[in-house]
């Protein structure tokens, strides 16, 4: 059982052995929250009015990162865990809850080694973190996180792949040469886990059931989107090292022609996989 938590409550570290990726993302803290692709505020109320979430239910968000899912939910729900393996995306949750004035109880650790303990959740989200998980734990797993009539939620949020946004080639080209190559892969199974959810919960017990889809624009500088090139793994601070000035400036060459005033309006299309028992 979990009491209610102080604001900014953060429950130590459960896992008794390092996470394979720990520390990958420890060098885009600073950047992650500002720069990836935003949820709108469309997407969780079209989520909540779908699955008609309410202060009585209780949510979990595992490998919660900043927090962004779990605090876009916070108004629709009663009570937000966020877990996630990296002490400074703990930090940066707990700094978020603060200024959204929202209480927020933060584990750090892997999802994986949560304990019977941790108790049950009607709404167990995941963003862009199920790729990183162990497939052979996801079944134990949910039948333990996940209430009776509970679900899970696997949301992502990404530049549209159309002709909307006509720089996107241009950039994932770009972040393909300024990547590590077995992370840039990570990237790409990550993006195949979400695609082929059904196969992702194969034997787990649990299965994909709607799909929400809410589609926003909102306009970014290319500063910005070049600096968003640092919140991945496989071109993060700690990866590129002293290439980043020369990263930044390679990206922005790019997309300087797509630009207007150096800005360029990005199409985003945010997902939520609802799954089911």
């Amino acid at each position: 059982m979990i009491f209610p938590p102080k604001r900014g409550e953060v429950i130590g570290a459960r896992t008794k052995e390092p996470w394979a990726i720990m520390g990958r993302f420890a060098s885009t803290v600073a950047l992650y929250e500002e720069l990836r692709p935003p949820y709108p505020a469309e997407f969780f109320r079209a989520v909540a009015e779908r699955l008609k979430l309410s202060r009585k239910h209780a949510l979990i968000d595992l490998g919660t990162g900043p927090g962004l899912l779990a605090l876009g939910f916070a108004p629709y729900v009663g009570r937000i865990v966020g877990v996630d393996p990296e002490p400074g995306m703990i930090a940066a949750a707990r700094e978020a809850a603060a200024r959204a004035g929202r209480e927020f109880t933060l584990i750090e650790g892997r999802a994986e080694d949560l304990g019977p303990d941790i108790g049950s959740f009607d709404l167990v989200t995941i963003g862009r973190a199920l790729h990183w998980m162990e497939r052979s734990a996801l079944g134990a797993l949910f039948a333990r996180l996940v209430a009776p009539q509970g679900v899970v939620v696997v949301c992502s949020s990404v530049s549209a792949p159309d002709d909307r946004n006509p720089w996107l080639g241009d950039y994932d080209a770009a972040r393909r040469a300024w990547s590590e190559e077995s992370l840039w892969l990570d990237s790409r199974r990550g993006d195949r886990a979400h695609r082929d959810l059904a196969s992702t919960l194969e034997g787990t017990g649990f299965h994909a059931s709607e799909r929400i889809r809410v589609e926003t624009t909102h306009d970014v500088s290319i500063g910005d989107l070049a600096r968003r090139v640092l919140t991945f793994s496989s071109s993060s601070p700690a990866a590129l090292g002293d290439k980043v000035e020369a990263m930044l400036a390679d990206v922005g060459r790019r997309l300087l022609p797509f630009g207007r005033d150096g800005v360029v309006t990005e199409a985003i299309v945010s997902i939520a996989q609802i799954v089911r028992r």
